[in-house]
């Protein structure tokens, strides 16, 4: 069995305080993950204007979002200028990449591609989603001085003209949507040549308050949903902010439980590398809800036949 770590890092004070912590719980563990990098300014604070959006408040009341983030964290990009965490952070994302762990692009902005790229039918337009990405490249090449090999969205947040980009600018695999094994995108009957490995587990903020789910249990959740089959292997995303954070005793608990059962800890670039992308099925993409999100995630459909 073959778990892959994919570690979001949303913010500038996830970059800085997260991901050290959780570079030295991997290497007690002997685990290898992606992690996939903000690398623009920070607008946290920003995202206040989700308050429109159905399920936010549950969310925020049952995350205890203030808490996770921090106050200033909150207030970066309204009251405090956005630090900028490519600039200030670059060593520290190097070092990730030299401790041996696979490294790619989350976004440029987070809030505002989380906010701003749209779903489905209602989307941006395809120069403003190329500009955001060609942002994040520029960047992530400046710090690592060689293009980035893979993709992973804010918030599972993709439109048509960002899953036709994963292949315009290379990468050799992308892990922006929800769903249950890897496959090929189909938009609007087009294929895109770049594979997606979902996420294909809940993740800690999705089910921590649910019921009679807390901190103290919830790593016993996520153990039993990865007992359904997964010939490739799972995918859990967690996030530098929560798990590198105030949630760092659960993550270890579930590297322990998960060393216990001889789960192999890999980064999704490991599942990426077993795939024979010739006979990979063709998936459509939903825009669809997830239980414990707010808002519509890019998601696999039914396959493709032609």
């Amino acid at each position: 069995m073959r778990v892959a770590l994919k570690v979001d890092v949303d913010t500038y004070r996830g970059t800085a305080c997260g991901v050290p912590r959780l570079l030295d719980a991997l290497k007690r563990h002997q685990a290898r993950a992606t992690f996939l990098f903000s690398l623009g300014p920070d607008h946290t604070g920003r995202a206040i204007k989700r308050v429109f959006r159905p399920g936010f408040f549950g969310k925020v009341a049952r995350t205890s979002v203030v808490a996770h983030y921090g106050i200033r964290t909150l207030l970066n990009g309204t009251l405090l200028p956005g630090p900028d965490i490519g600039r200030r952070c670059a060593a520290l994302m190097r070092a990730v990449r030299d401790a041996g762990h696979e490294v790619g692009i989350h976004t440029w902005d987070h809030v505002k591609w989380q906010d701003g790229v749209g779903t489905g039918a209602t989307h941006a337009g395809n120069a403003w989603t190329e500009h955001q990405m060609r942002l994040a490249c520029r960047r992530f090449e400046e710090i690592f001085a060689t293009p980035a090999l893979t993709h992973g969205a804010a918030g599972w947040q993709m439109n048509p003209h960002a899953i036709r980009m994963t292949q315009r600018l290379g990468f050799a695999y992308a892990s922006d949507m929800r769903g249950s094994h890897p496959f090929m995108p189909v938009v609007n009957a087009e294929v895109t040549l770049c594979p997606q490995i979902p996420t294909t587990l809940p993740t800690l903020d999705e089910l921590i308050g649910i019921g009679d789910i807390t901190p103290d249990n919830v790593h016993q959740h996520v153990l039993a949903a990865a007992q359904r089959p997964a010939p490739q292997g799972h995918v859990y995303t967690l996030h530098a902010e929560l798990e590198g954070m105030r949630l760092l005793p659960v993550f270890e608990r579930l590297l322990d439980a998960w060393q216990a059962q001889g789960v192999q800890l890999v980064g999704t670039d490991t599942i990426a590398a077993g795939l024979d992308r010739a006979s990979l099925p063709r998936h459509t993409i939903v825009w669809a809800e997830v239980p414990g999100r707010s808002g519509l995630l890019a998601t696999q459909g039914s396959e493709f036949l032609l």
